[in-house]
């Protein structure tokens, strides 16, 4: 099963994983968020990062989901990719991560592109009749 780690702003990870837990009744297990705090020295969180990417990975890799491009979890995440073996999105959200949570056990490849998928499709525009 391919480990999660959520790497964002303040408490947005923890938050995301309270809901998958709502949703899926329990919390998933290998999934962690690494939050992320102003003020935190860079260097350290590189340490946190790759401490909880060994923690979740369970030998078929783990999926690093970050929240803004271009921001601090996201440079974050993308200093400890392995291509292969530790894989990173952008963007991540509640759909983006249900979806993952949900195909976890398929190889790494094709869970980054369920996930993005999931992400992408879980946006959507609202109407006032529901449909």
């Amino acid at each position: 099963m391919v480990g999660i780690l959520i790497v964002a702003h303040g408490r947005l990870g923890e938050s995301l994983i309270d809901c998958a837990a709502h949703v899926f009744g329990a919390r998933p297990p290998n999934v962690e968020p690494l939050n992320i705090d102003p003020q935190e020295d860079p260097t350290d969180l590189l340490v946190r990062a790759n401490r909880l990417i060994t923690q979740v990975d369970e030998g078929d890799g783990v999926l690093v989901m970050s929240d803004i491009l271009g921001a601090t979890p996201c440079n974050v995440a993308s200093r400890v990719l392995r291509p292969g073996y530790v894989e990173g999105v952008s963007g991540v959200n509640l759909p983006m991560l249900l979806r993952a949570i949900t195909y976890r056990k398929e190889p790494l490849p094709n869970l980054v592109q369920k996930a993005l998928v999931g992400g992408a499709d879980g946006v959507q525009l609202l109407s006032a009749t529901g449909h």
